[in-house]
């Protein structure tokens, strides 16, 4: 089969397509002929080397070489021993979390929090192939009227977008909503849901054409081209400032996210693209009684709670591109430009 290997960090030239045995399915696998895969930040991190230098993950550096991929969709080419739910034929989605199963988080239904905490196609081989090994209890079949291509949009940034709205901040109807990074996955995403969920939302981005964009989902934009300081645009919408923020960006925009908060307000961080160690301030946050989330990824039920509402369609990602595989470069070149309003989909 053809797949996208990652041997070594570099520039998006160290991308190549290479021709490699197909994976066999083991007890409780499934072999999935993927039909699309979205590109994530991960996928450039494993690429180009974790920003800064440093580990993005607390327990240690990717394994190179690697396969990546985590947001993959397909159909069902062979099942392995024992996974017995599913059959050859069969339109799947792949539920990136993988968890041990056996902790006292993993039983509580938090599978995020589990000391074994991992990512399909970061940490296991994932899905920018023409084939993947997936294990059967993370695929969920897809309805014949989603297309794959959306399927495949959808779990790591939708997951990510509701854990840190929903499950975290616990946003309400009626409040006020701030998405920094609002023309990215988890962004575009974070703005769906706060308009399902009845809040005003207000969305961060960077020029015209993206503002413009998030202006027809629905939310209010604000160009941090014209506007760095973000958060006293945001007070004059708002009053007081928002509920709730959501900022996959970290440290090139925490103070001013921050700022954009009311007294008591929440703040879901799930993300650090733009630096990890903000200026902060920590006085406001202690006295004006605002509350810091982290949100990483999500638990099982967060994925399927999101995924069900994709297929109902209450929900639909936003797809700046679709690519042919051996388009790899290209995709990792318009996702470092920032030049996506969405998601990036390659179809192998």
């Amino acid at each position: 089969m053809k797949a996208v290997v990652i041997r070594a960090h570099g520039g998006i030239d160290t991308l190549r397509l290479e021709e490699i045995p197909t994976p066999r399915p083991r007890p409780g696998q499934v072999l999935v002929h993927v039909r699309a895969v979205a590109l994530n930040n991960l996928d450039v991190w494993a690429r180009s080397g974790p920003p800064g230098g440093r580990p993005v993950y607390p327990w240690g550096r990717l394994a190179l070489p690697l396969i990546t991929g985590g947001d993959v969709a397909g159909v069902v080419e062979a099942v392995g021993p024992g996974a017995t739910d599913l059959a050859p034929g069969d339109r799947v989605v792949v539920n990136p979390i993988l968890s041990c199963g056996q902790c006292a988080w993993c039983l509580a239904g938090e599978q995020s929090m589990c000391t074994d905490y991992r990512i399909y196609g970061e940490h296991i081989p994932g899905g920018m192939a023409e084939y993947t090994v997936v294990p059967a209890a993370n695929l969920l079949r897809v309805p014949d009227d989603v297309s794959l291509e959306h399927a495949a949009a959808a779990p790591v940034c939708f997951t990510t977008a509701w854990r840190g709205l929903m499950t975290a901040a616990r946003l309400r109807a009626g409040e006020d909503l701030l998405v920094v990074g609002a023309s990215g996955g988890v962004g575009t995403a974070a703005l769906q849901i706060g308009r399902l969920a009845g809040a005003r939302v207000l969305a961060l981005v960077g020029g015209a054409g993206k503002a413009a964009k998030a202006a027809e989902l629905g939310a209010v934009p604000i160009d941090r081209l014209t506007h760095p300081q973000f958060s006293a645009q945001v007070r004059e919408i708002t009053g007081s400032g928002v509920h709730v923020a959501i900022d996959p960006v970290g440290a090139a925009t925490w103070p001013e996210t921050m700022r954009s908060l009311r007294p008591g307000g929440r703040m879901a961080i799930c993300g650090a693209t733009g630096g990890e160690r903000p200026d902060i301030d920590i006085r406001e946050i202690y006295q004006r009684h605002r509350r810091i989330l982290g949100a990483p990824m999500g638990s099982v039920s967060d994925f399927l709670m999101v995924m069900g509402l994709v297929f109902a369609g209450a929900l639909v990602p936003v797809i700046h591109a679709v690519l042919p595989l051996a388009g790899i470069r290209e995709a990792h070149r318009i996702f470092e430009a920032r030049e996506h309003f969405g998601k990036i989909v390659l179809v192998p």
